[in-house]
């Protein structure tokens, strides 16, 4: 191991760290309209300090970063940096705060560097399993930094990939290490935070994508998508391996979302429904008229059994995971903390009213990923890091958590 792995934390060690729930501190020396827009967020607070690099230093010359850091920080900073546990240094991608790690190293700190900075942390999956029997299996797929989750579901042998994001390689070499057989590729619902690996996986396997026709439409301008697909109906029915899966369409947060039903136990619920919110219904520019159609999809919900597991498209924030880590619950219990669904008892007047007086700031970069979504848009690669950087905004702003 080299001395500059010593000081370095990978986005997995980051991701445990934050998953343990372990003391230590940040210092971001990102500009603060990047910082701002998206920070590093645990299941408690962390002390974190945001110095635009460039406001820290004032280079000499010939004076090497690290030293600058040196002798900066103790007049700069003074006493805002803790001098017991671990501090981690982070950049946007994990250049300059190696500099910066080492002079809080030369003085005493105990210094890490975040290894690839944001852009590697944004990029990081993780995989956690749902249910493992002899007649199926569903993996939970998460993008902790950006609030992702997609699945891959597999019986007999038989794997489908569900709400896919655009680093495919995750779920054809899971599937690959797993002797499964990937048949078919599903998208929920045209997402709007992040880039569909959908489309590209099932060409490149030469399997069918599904989507409901309704999101194969840009809401904005109403041109269509310039890509082939099978068509999903509500309550069609698919068959994996030894297992059902039932399609409802649940219109609200779009007008084509699907929410699928996996052997009348589990839920898929895209962005209908997570563990403490509900999908926003104004990304398509009418949350008036879309606010009734959500009302009676999760009305439709709750009349699902109590024992059936929420599994949804996004989390918000990591305490909303389990013990076991993975971002589910049963309907049961959601009736009793969910705020969006406690909303429902009270009336459509009422949940309306609660919906337009929720709704987060709409990102501007939503247009274009809806856009590269349909086709009918094309990025490269540093593109799509681009319209992809902070947490996605799916939902319905929380109060619990204001």
């Amino acid at each position: 191991m080299t001395t500059r792995k010593i000081h370095v934390w990978s986005p997995a060690e980051l991701h445990r760290h934050l998953n343990e729930g372990s003391r230590f501190a940040i210092l971001d020396v990102r500009n603060r309209d990047e910082f701002d827009a998206w920070k590093i967020e645990g299941k408690g607070p962390i002390q974190t300090l945001n110095i635009p690099y460039f406001d820290l230093l004032d280079l000499e010359e010939d004076e090497e970063i690290a030293a600058a850091v040196a002798r900066a920080v103790p007049e700069r900073l003074k006493d805002r940096l803790p001098r017991s546990g671990p501090i981690l240094a982070v950049c946007a991608k994990g250049d300059t705060s190696t500099h910066v790690a080492e002079g809080l190293r030369r003085l005493g700190y105990q210094a890490f560097n975040l290894e690839g900075g944001m852009a590697a942390w944004g990029d990081h999956y993780e995989m956690l399993v749902v249910e493992e029997t002899r007649r199926l299996t569903i993996l939970q797929i998460s993008r902790p930094a950006r609030g992702c989750l997609s699945y891959l579901l597999s019986s007999g042998g038989e794997a489908m990939v569900v709400d896919a994001a655009r680093h495919t390689e995750i779920y054809t070499r899971i599937a690959a290490e797993r002797g499964w057989r990937i048949t078919g590729v599903f998208d929920t619902h045209l997402q709007a935070d992040h880039l569909s690996g959908g489309v590209a996986m099932a060409r490149a396997l030469g399997v069918d994508y599904w989507l409901h026709p309704y999101d194969s439409i840009h809401p904005d301008d109403l041109l269509p998508a310039t890509f082939s697909f099978r068509y999903v109906e509500g309550e069609m029915v698919f068959t994996l391996g030894e297992v059902s899966i039932r399609a409802l369409h649940l219109p609200g947060h779009t007008l084509g979302m699907i929410n699928l039903l996996v052997d009348d136990r589990y839920l898929l619920t895209g962005d209908t429904l997570f563990i403490d919110s509900i999908g926003r219904p104004d990304l398509g520019g009418r949350a008036n008229t879309w606010t009734p159609l959500l009302y009676r999809s999760l009305q439709r919900l709750l009349t699902l059994p109590d024992r059936t597991v929420v599994l949804p498209a996004h989390f918000s924030h990591m305490r909303e995971a389990d013990e076991q880590g993975c971002y589910r619950a049963t309907i049961g219990a959601l009736r009793n903390h969910n705020d969006g669904l406690r909303m429902l008892g009270q009336g459509l007047a009422a949940f309306s009213t609660y919906i337009l007086g929720s709704m987060p700031k709409y990102p501007q970069s939503y247009d274009d990923i809806r856009r590269v979504n349909t086709g009918l848009l094309q990025v490269d690669e540093t593109k799509a890091s681009e319209l992809e950087l902070g947490p996605n905004l799916c939902a319905i702003t929380s109060h619990e958590a204001e």
